[in-house]
């Protein structure tokens, strides 16, 4: 069971795999993901070392890429497997609230508000020992692609 729910991940995210530019650049093929479900995804992020800023922080320009990415992962869970849609940022605010050290850290997904095309979502960044780093709230437009062709 639990091979064959990590097969169905591996097939939905995209940028988890190798060849998505954003998931290579954070190294997403690498991550360990802790919990599924419908609204709520946890996954167990290290940050490579080219993320890095002199301070040997997460650089600040390159959270939003994790945002985004748990944003959407968080969005897919909404969906079955057959849903064919894209998820569009249309919105993101994010909070630094503790520098990101690494070399891991928590990323959080979770619902907020689903609407009939938009979603909210808010993505949580905690260390290992549960201390929150950052805080982001996404908005994101739901897209039928079988509707944009």
């Amino acid at each position: 069971m639990a091979e064959q729910q990590q097969k169905k991940i591996e097939r939905d995210l995209i940028f988890m795999r190798p060849g998505h530019c954003a998931g290579d650049l954070v190294e997403a093929s690498k991550w360990k993901i802790l919990r599924e479900e419908r609204g709520l995804v946890e996954v167990d992020v290290h940050v490579p070392a080219h993320m890095l800023n002199p301070r040997r922080q997460l650089f600040g320009g390159f959270t939003g890429t994790y945002v985004d990415m748990i944003s959407i992962y968080t969005a897919r869970t909404l969906y079955d497997e057959q849903a064919d849609f894209w998820a569009t940022t249309i919105n993101m605010r994010i909070d630094y609230l503790e520098p990101v050290m690494g070399p891991r850290m928590l990323l959080r997904g979770e619902l907020i508000k689903e609407g009939k095309s938009t979603s909210l979502v808010a993505t949580h960044f905690t260390d290992p020992a549960g201390n929150k780093m950052v805080y982001a709230i996404t908005t994101l437009r739901m897209l039928d692609k079988r509707l944009l062709d």
